[in-house]
């Protein structure tokens, strides 16, 4: 054996093997065990929504549910609870997760989801993977590398084990923190993550999410460039939802300076929006709308715009959850509405509506590619690739998440380190 080879390449062999070893075991670990805690979390969510569309009147208790989570932040002392922000910047920083966070968001989503907050479920499993897997970290005294590393585990599992999409749950956590620039080193750790999370909920039969788009036409120029201007459409819509939803949140504050009075306010006005339209349709998550559209063909052109004034309500005064089922739902009845416009089928426009909205407001191209292989199959990849693509241009730098870096421009190669706005 060459002394050369000795001294270089079987220390740097051996160093590989023993990170193999190392992210194979933890990160399998924290699969399971946010898959586990994820699937009840999911189970729970589908008891809560069942129950109120059975009972449809329990929108009426809202406000009460709102107060209720401001009082369990307070006496747990997480006032400055930044969601999924706060995941986000720990990865950048040496900032910690309050172990807090994992029951908190927990009881706090289901609450409102049970008394029709129009939220979805995915930010708060970021959240939940997020601060179980930091916990983790600390117990296993992970210096500040692996604590990232194992941070963004369990923001795969946590996306994977709710949504059941394990590719773009695996990618989604390594991108949506820096655009423009990958942690690789964190690929077979997400990787191994998402797919044992994906592995533990459906033993605990967490359904995963598919539409199928069948029918599909061949791809002709005039349709690629039918499709590129759907998606410069839904581009601008992604802009449009992002604004109005961190604008409700600035105006919540600066109008009621108090957190409990902010949040009744807020109840009363979904609650009472819900009861004068006669219908329960812009509440919870959004899934009935985007199943709606794909089986049925259910669409109301107002759609989109409700749900994005029903979501800027509920998650901008302060009730939990998450933004990203709310924009497939906003994503899917904009592409369906433009759908005869533009002469396209309507499940390829719902679709290319919900990856592009998804891909604008997260600034998350590869994931969104990813995801719309998971729920839509791989026909349709070429209109998928070309939503995405102009979409990611079109929606410039606004995001869901003002903790979001994005770190080179979308318009040629210049460094320009930014947050999302």
């Amino acid at each position: 054996m060459p002394k050369q080879w000795k001294q270089t390449a079987l220390p740097a062999a051996l160093g590989i093997g023993k990170a193999l070893i190392k992210w194979l075991v933890l990160a399998s670990v924290v699969g399971v065990l946010v898959g586990a805690v994820g699937s009840v979390f999911a189970h729970t969510l589908g008891f809560a929504n069942d129950l109120r569309a059975q009972q449809p009147l329990i929108v009426l208790a809202l406000p009460v549910s709102g107060l209720l989570i401001v009082f369990l932040y307070r006496i747990f002392h997480n006032t400055d609870d930044r969601g999924t922000n706060m995941v986000i910047a720990s990865i950048q920083s040496s900032a910690g997760i309050p172990g807090k966070m994992a029951p908190l968001i927990f009881v706090s989503t289901v609450m409102t989801h049970l008394c029709g907050g129009s939220a979805g479920r995915e930010g708060a499993a970021l959240q939940l993977g997020g601060s179980i897997a930091n916990q983790l970290g600390k117990l296993l005294r992970f210096n500040e590398d692996d604590r990232h590393l194992v941070v963004m585990c369990g923001m795969s599992a946590g996306f994977s084990a709710l949504f059941g999409t394990p590719m773009a749950a695996a990618i989604f956590s390594m991108e949506v923190v820096s655009v423009g620039v990958m942690q690789y080193a964190a690929l077979v750790p997400c990787v191994t993550a998402a797919l044992m999370a994906g592995f533990v909920a459906r033993f605990f039969r967490v359904p995963p999410e598919v539409f199928p788009v069948a029918e599909l036409p061949v791809l002709t120029p005039s349709l690629f460039f039918r499709t590129a201007g759907l998606a410069v459409l839904v581009g601008v819509v992604s802009i449009l939802f992002c604004l109005v939803l961190h604008g409700a949140e600035h105006a919540y504050k600066k109008l009621m300076k108090n957190h409990y009075l902010r949040i009744t306010a807020a109840g009363c006005l979904v609650a009472g929006l819900a009861l004068l339209l006669g219908t329960d349709r812009y509440l919870g998550s959004g899934m009935g709308i985007i199943e709606g559209l794909f089986h049925h063909g259910d669409l109301r052109w107002y759609d989109f715009l409700l749900k994005i004034l029903f979501t800027a309500l509920t998650l901008g005064a302060g009730f939990k959850g998450g933004e990203i089922v709310p924009s497939f739902a906003i994503g899917a009845a904009f592409g369906a509405l433009m759908a005869a416009f533009l002469g396209l089928p309507l499940p390829l426009a719902a679709a290319c509506g919900m990856t592009g909205l998804f891909c604008g407001v997260t600034n998350s191209p590869l994931t969104a590619l990813l995801i719309s292989f998971e729920l839509f199959g791989l026909e349709g990849m070429p209109n998928y690739l070309i939503t995405v693509a102009v979409s990611y241009l079109v929606s410039g730098y606004t995001g869901l998440y003002h903790a979001q870096k994005i770190l080179y421009s979308k318009t040629d190669s210049h460094f320009i380190d930014t947050n999302a706005r």
